[in-house]
């Protein structure tokens, strides 16, 4: 029973401003203009400047939003052990493998910011109010590391306790396209952390810890 405790995630999505635009120029309609006398002065007019409309994608997921879930760990998990369900809801594909022998679990998002996404986004997506939700169904939670590498790949390390039992967990934040990005969690009981750093080496070979 003590490894079959699984933990309950509660996932804030937000929809970031609008990134890509295209230029629209303003067209004004034609209207009528008497002549000016010779001693009128004619004053010029300015040229309207254009518009900036934004251009956003759907965000509904797509087949290829839902394929990329689901292969994104590859055959990893693919053993008896690990049961995989997923589920599609507006702006976001979420996947979850569990190991109930081990009391552990694999939790994939792969979320689209429809108008795009920059650095201080994902910092406001990833800050301490967001941890809180996240982690709002564990009896307590702590941050122990955070990194990022060249490529803009996160990587948080947390230790939590559910219903009394300790948890290691690894967060992994990974920038895919202009509109979407891969957030991965590994949660293993403390007492299996080999496993962890096993999956974790794994599924992030090149960044599977903080430096």
């Amino acid at each position: 029973m003590k490894k079959q405790s699984f933990l309950l995630l509660a996932i804030a999505i937000i929809i970031s401003s609008c990134g890509k635009t295209v230029v629209t120029p303003t067209i004004t309609p034609p209207t009528k203009t008497s002549q000016p006398s010779p001693t009128q002065k004619i004053i010029p007019t300015e040229t309207p400047l254009p518009t900036v409309t934004p251009v956003c994608t759907s965000p509904e997921p797509t087949q290829g939003d839902i394929d990329r879930a689901l292969s994104f760990t590859g055959k990893i998990l693919t053993t008896p052990n690990w049961e995989q369900s997923y589920a599609v809801n507006e702006g976001i594909v979420t996947v979850l493998w569990q190991d109930a022998p081990q009391g552990a679990l694999v939790y994939l998002e792969a979320r689209i910011k429809p108008c795009g996404y920059e650095e201080p986004d994902l910092n406001r997506e990833f800050s301490d109010e967001n941890w809180a939700a996240i982690f709002a169904n564990y009896e307590s939670y702590e941050l122990t590391n955070e990194c990022k590498n060249n490529d803009g790949l996160r990587l948080y390390e947390f230790k939590t306790q559910n219903q009394g039992i300790e948890y290691d967990i690894k967060y992994w934040v990974e920038n895919d396209t202009d509109t979407r990005f891969i957030v991965t969690m590994i949660v293993f009981p403390l007492e299996s952390k080999l496993l962890l750093d096993e999956y974790s080496s794994m599924l992030f070979p090149n960044y599977s810890t903080c430096p």
